[in-house]
């Protein structure tokens, strides 16, 4: 009877060891989809030019909002990017949001080259809200994030 108990115990701890192990990557997964996080930053969004780049799409994909843009640059490798909200909410129906593309490039090259990167949209939901409009200066038209 002893080495029944043994046998069902050791069982439980092996599936528990299973478990709890999907569990962690799962959660390293979820905070692999996007390349950075958007910042919700009144002050730096008032004083942002969004100029240098021009935009090539930009999509909402999931929690993410994927950018391609275009600028010169010697390869682009040292581009440096951060997506500002402007921390206002206009309350309509579907809320509204506004977002600045931080872009640094200090590469002194003629040469053109895209690049495609992603932001984490969680910041700039609006509790009690499932939808809202991006309005992305530069962009000529505004994206719908549902959630």
């Amino acid at each position: 009877m002893l080495r029944l108990t043994e046998k069902v115990l050791f069982f439980f701890i092996i599936i528990f060891s299973f478990l709890n192990t999907q569990c962690e990557e799962d959660v390293i997964i979820d905070d692999l989809l996007c390349d950075f996080t958007t910042v919700i930053d009144e002050t730096k969004y008032a004083n942002l030019s969004s100029d240098n780049f021009t935009f090539v799409n930009a999509e909402i994909e999931g929690d993410c909002l994927s950018i391609e843009i275009g600028a010169s640059g010697c390869d682009g490798s040292t581009w440096k990017f951060e997506l500002i909200d402007s921390g206002d909410v206009a309350e309509s129906s579907p809320e509204q949001r506004y977002l600045k593309l931080d872009f640094n490039n200090d590469e002194l090259c003629d040469a053109y080259f895209e690049s495609t990167f992603t932001f984490d949209l969680n910041p700039v939901k609006v509790q009690g809200s499932n939808k809202i409009i991006l309005h992305l200066d530069g962009l000529d038209e505004s994206l719908e994030y549902s959630y």
